[in-house]
């Protein structure tokens, strides 16, 4: 598979321009640290209430909000793993994260969508672990859904900027 609808960039994804970016949340979607806290206090107070009204989410699944005052029209909320060990199946449950954003795209009409890397921060999924999967669900959600036009994966440092670049261009 050619990787012309793969862009990996170090940035904020507050700020990208997509059709819909992915917040890697908690299981309440009513805020925490990281890069959930950044997108709710970039959306403003009508993500919170949206996601009040939309209940939490289950470790793996996905749920999905306007974007307010985000450039995105759409915020697709994801639970990603804890690791604890790679013993409990967050290997298995971080690829279903993946999964699980990619169902919106038909019925919301996403053609561009802004992946943070999910899990790797406070959760503590290990990136040499987590990116192989990441990568390897994005592929094949690709191929299972051509209408996304591209997918962004934007990286909040230059460590998983570089990891992700290397195992990208080295499959």
């Amino acid at each position: 598979m050619k990787f012309d609808r793969i862009e990996i960039t170090e940035g904020d994804i507050t700020s990208i321009a997509v059709d819909a970016i992915v917040n890697a949340a908690n299981n309440s979607l009513l805020g925490g640290g990281g890069v959930d806290g950044a997108i709710h206090r970039a959306a403003g107070p009508g993500l919170l209430e949206e996601c009040r009204r939309v209940g939490g989410c289950a470790t793996g699944e996905a749920k999905i909000t306007k974007g307010y005052n985000l450039q995105a029209e759409w915020v697709i909320h994801t639970v990603g793993p804890v690791w604890r060990g790679g013993i409990h199946g967050e290997e298995l449950l971080l690829g279903r994260c993946y999964e699980s954003c990619f169902r919106f795209v038909e019925p919301y009409r996403i053609k561009t969508i802004a992946f943070p890397s999910i899990s790797t921060g406070a959760y503590r999924f290990p990136l040499d672990a987590a990116v192989p999967i990441a990568l390897a669900k994005i592929k094949e959600c690709l191929e299972k859904y051509p209408s996304v036009d591209k997918v962004m994966i934007v990286c909040f440092n230059t460590p998983v900027y570089d990891t992700y670049r290397s195992v990208l261009f080295s499959r």
